[in-house]
C-alpha cells in the first residue's frame, strides 16, 4: 500500500499529513509540482528479472512515456535478497548510494515501481514528504528538487527510471545530514503495513 507522510523539515515530531489514498497522495504532491499516478502492473515478474526482461514486460508503458515526454535514457534499478556471500555488502552499498539528500541538477526524476517497495523523501520548502512507493506507483519530481531514497536495510525492489539526460542517474549531494534526522525507509514501510499495506 502506498503511503504519504509529511513532516516539518525541522524534524518528525509533528505529522502534518498521513494518507494511503492514492487520490489524496496525488493531490498533495501535485500542489508541490510533483507527480503521483497509479499504473498497471505486469504479473509474474521475477525478482531477479534482468533489465531487458523488465523493459520488455513494460514496453507499451515505457514507449508511451518516452514518446510523450522525450526521455533520452531508461534503465532499471533493482535489488533482491540473495544467498550470495557478497549480498550484505552489496545491499549496504546500494542503500548508501541513494540515502543522502541530493538533486539531479537539470534533470527531472521519474520512477515507476514495478516490484517490491522503497521510500522516496522529497524535501520541498520547509517540509519533508515521505512516499512509500509500491508496485504500480509512478512518482515524478521536477529538476532541482532535493530528495533521497531509502531502499531499507534489505533492499527488495525493481523500479524503471526515466531520464532526459543521456548519462542517466547522476546524484549531486547537497551535503545536508537531513536524511539522518527522519524515520528510515524500514520505519515508513512498517507504518504502511500497519495501516493495511503489504
Amino acid at each position: 500500500m502506498s503511503l504519504l507522510i509529511t513532516w516539518p523539515d525541522s524534524g518528525p515530531s509533528t505529522t502534518l499529513v498521513e494518507t494511503t489514498h492514492p487520490a489524496e497522495i496525488a493531490s498533495a504532491l501535485s500542489k508541490l509540482g510533483c507527480r503521483f499516478e497509479r499504473q498497471d502492473i505486469e504479473a509474474g515478474l521475477a525478482a531477479d528479472a534482468g533489465q531487458d526482461t523488465v523493459l520488455a514486460a513494460y514496453r507499451g508503458a515505457v514507449g508511451k512515456l518516452v514518446a510523450d515526454e522525450g526521455f533520452a535514457t531508461v534503465d532499471i534499478a533493482s535489488a533482491h535478497p540473495s544467498d550470495d556471500p557478497g549480498w550484505p555488502e552489496a545491499a549496504k552499498a546500494m542503500r548508501a548510494k541513494f540515502i543522502d539528500e541530493h538533486t539531479h541538477g537539470d534533470d527531472d526524476e521519474l520512477r515507476f515501481m514495478v516490484r517490491g517497495s522503497g521510500v522516496f523523501y522529497l524535501h520541498i520548502g520547509d517540509q519533508v514528504h515521505a512516499v512509500c512507493a509500491t508496485p504500480g506507483d509512478l512518482l515524478g519530481v521536477p529538476q532541482g528538487t532535493t530528495h533521497w531514497f531509502d531502499t531499507g536495510a534489505v533492499p527488495d525492489f525493481t523500479a524503471i527510471r526515466f531520464f532526459h539526460e543521456e548519462q542517466g542517474w547522476v546524484g549531486i549531494p547537497t551535503g545536508s545530514d537531513i536524511s539522518r534526522r527522519f524515520p528510515d525507509g524500514d520505519s515508513v514501510r512498517a507504518r504502511a503495513r500497519a495501516l493495511g499495506g503489504t
